[in-house]
């Protein structure tokens, strides 16, 4: 039995490879998919249950990047043709999986927000080089899937995560991270869509930090001086979110 609960939901039909619908809401994993076999596994059992279209909707306001990672990778290797539709919220890493989609639209209302990864950490200087050097490698990683979508340069990718940048369904179609706005006539275009920009870096990184604090392990009553050992890789994970 996986120590997580399901967050995501397939919507299928009777018929054999007929069109399905997966839905993202809420946090993408509230606790880490690091270490974790059974989950991944399932969702990957779910995917695979048919070889049809996948129409991904998406409204999340991100979560654990292991989970963003995998589902990503999965969703591209999938036969099928997948579209993302997003209908909310694509943050975080959530806006990693929308990467995936053979075509990416959003809701005329829909927001996407692209930032760092973060993480919390402790311990001496070294243990903070540590937890830095994971996060810039963190960050590239998650560059490559906004370049393969966007084309954009990864020194401008690297700029707009720097920002917290939020888009608009318009934004998000000119710099390439959404293909299209969902329309209810054509008369509906991007041109009549507003492409500005919103920033709200304080509101974002307070709640997200809050949420990891609270999960943060005690620590320990004494910790002997020869026990002051590199943390583990999985507990850094554990705490990385985007």
């Amino acid at each position: 039995m996986s120590k997580l609960k399901k967050f995501w939901n397939f919507i299928a039909t009777s018929a054999q490879n007929a069109e399905r619908e997966l839905f993202f809401n809420g946090e993408i994993a509230e606790e880490t998919w690091w270490g974790d076999e059974v989950t991944p596994k399932m969702f990957r059992d779910e995917l695979e249950a048919g070889s049809g279209p996948i129409t991904v909707w998406i409204n999340s306001p991100g979560g654990d990047c292991i989970a963003a990672s995998q589902i990503y990778t999965m969703l591209i290797d999938y036969k099928g043709t997948v579209t993302v539709k997003i209908n909310g919220l694509a943050a975080s890493a959530a806006s990693v999986i929308a990467m995936a989609g053979d075509k990416v639209l959003m809701s005329p209302t829909a927001m996407m927000m692209i930032h760092n990864p973060l993480t919390i950490a402790m311990g001496d200087s070294e243990e903070m080089q540590k937890a830095i050097d994971l996060l810039a490698e963190t960050k590239e990683s998650i560059i490559n899937a906004y370049e393969i979508k966007t084309g954009l340069s990864r020194t401008r990718i690297a700029h707009l995560m720097d920002a917290e940048t939020w888009m608009s369904a318009g934004k998000a179609v000119e710099l390439g991270f959404a293909d299209e706005i969902l329309a209810r006539s054509p008369q509906e275009t991007e041109e009549n869509i507003t492409s500005d920009f919103t920033f709200s870096r304080r509101a974002v990184t307070n709640s997200l930090m809050g949420k990891l604090i609270s999960k943060r392990p005690a620590p320990p009553e004494k910790e002997p001086e020869k026990n002051r050992s590199t943390e583990p890789l999985y507990k850094r994970l554990d705490l990385l979110k985007f």
